[in-house]
């Protein structure tokens, strides 16, 4: 592995997707990391699906390559021996198991210093290791629901909609991974491991961002607005003589090209010249330039509108978007070698170092796949190994 994290070693005893992404990210920026399952089923998203690609699912596939995987019955003595031998040597464990159940397995933060002083646990969960809400287990649409987040997104007739994609696990394998390059850096400083707390209630609050300081500086509720923006007029969908896309005016000066470039001159008055009047006024603002834009085509307004420097874009279903000429550009779909799946594509970096490039060089593992080269890597023999699969320790 090559990379910024190159010779970091991170033990993975997450899975579903907020710390296997966590993990990954990791893995990207040349870390090596094991993922450490359960001997009968593993990862729970191995079974989401379909789709499945030769037998491994679309789900699973998205968030674990760059690792090696082992298994390991951790209910047994040697079990839990193979996961102590793999932690002395770590940097990093990352682990998603409710408050308490891997202090009940003899791997709690303060074990795990006397195996290694200098290891960094990151706990992830649903809410925290304390509060009233604790004891409760963290789902990505309860988290959403409970975090405000729902309650601010979809039409304002309409019941309350989660985010198209599992966001608060997303976020909370970003917050994540930023806490472990911290402690990290920090190590690098004083020699001392820590515990990082992370919770998927905590990130989806923070990523509340400018709609939670409203509500903190304000008082009143955020309401759901659909596709407008509460502090920005105009910034929503239009909809041209052949369909719908998106203008995002973003201050004054591109407004006034836009109501240049509509050729209206009610546009240029007094009233709508800033933000805040123009929030004010955005009823009938907003009516004054949709039918403006209903007399040009989708690809009419962009070139104007980019000629004119406002920023605007096209409503791409997901095809459209992982087939665009930038995504192709930025390599944001990669071709990785897999044993089993012919072709397998999966989502690129978007981190895009100078001087040590993401590589993907491990593709996600099957079932146990690493689990004897982990184990003769400890000093394991092949008779000591067929032993502990025949005794369901592997």
């Amino acid at each position: 592995m090559s990379g910024p994290l190159r010779g970091i070693k991170v033990i993975d005893l997450s899975r579903v997707l907020a710390g296997p992404y966590c993990t990954m990210i990791l893995g990207d920026m040349g870390a090596e990391v094991i993922k450490v399952e359960s001997v009968d089923s593993g990862d729970e998203t191995r079974g989401w699906g379909p789709p499945f690609l030769e037998g491994e699912s679309a789900y699973y596939l998205c968030a674990n390559r760059n690792k090696q995987g082992i298994t390991l019955n951790l209910k047994t003595q040697k079990g839990k021996e193979i996961l102590q031998q793999l932690i002395t040597d770590a940097d990093v464990v990352v682990q998603n198991f409710k408050p308490g159940t891997l202090e009940r397995l003899g791997f709690g933060y303060e074990q795990m210093r006397e195996i290694n002083e200098g290891i960094i646990l990151a706990s992830i969960s649903g809410f925290g290791t304390n509060g009233p809400s604790s004891h409760l287990p963290g789902y990505d649409y309860i988290i959403q629901a409970m975090s405000g987040l729902m309650s601010i997104t979809g039409e304002k007739e309409t019941q309350p909609t989660k985010v198209g994609v599992a966001i608060a696990d997303v976020l909370t394998g970003l917050f994540t991974c930023i806490g472990i390059l911290g402690a990290l850096q920090y190590r690098n400083s004083t020699g001392e491991g820590q515990e990082i707390d992370i919770s998927l209630f905590d990130s989806q609050l923070a990523a509340l961002v400018n709609v939670a300081s409203n509500y903190l500086c304000s008082g009143n509720i955020p309401e759901r607005l659909g596709n407008d923006h509460p502090n920005i007029v105009p910034y929503q969908v239009f909809t041209a003589s052949d369909g719908n896309f998106i203008v995002a005016v973003g201050n004054d000066r591109q407004y006034r090209n836009l109501a240049i470039l509509l050729k209206d001159e009610k546009l240029l008055s007094e009233q709508y010249a800033t933000n805040t009047g123009r929030l004010q006024y955005k009823r009938e603002l907003i009516k004054i330039i949709s039918a403006r834009i209903k007399t040009k085509s989708r690809a009419e307004w962009q070139q104007l509108l980019d000629e004119a420097g406002i920023p605007n874009g096209p409503i791409y279903n997901v095809k459209e978007a992982m087939e665009s000429g930038q995504a192709k550009s930025r390599e944001m779909v990669v071709n990785v070698n897999h044993p089993t799946i012919p072709d397998l594509k999966l989502v690129g970096s978007p981190l895009k170092f100078s001087k040590t490039p993401v590589k993907i060089d491990r593709h996600p593992p099957m079932h146990s796949e690493h689990s004897e080269e982990i184990l003769m890597k400890l000093g394991y023999t092949k008779s000591e190994i067929e032993i502990l699969k025949q005794d369901h320790i592997l």
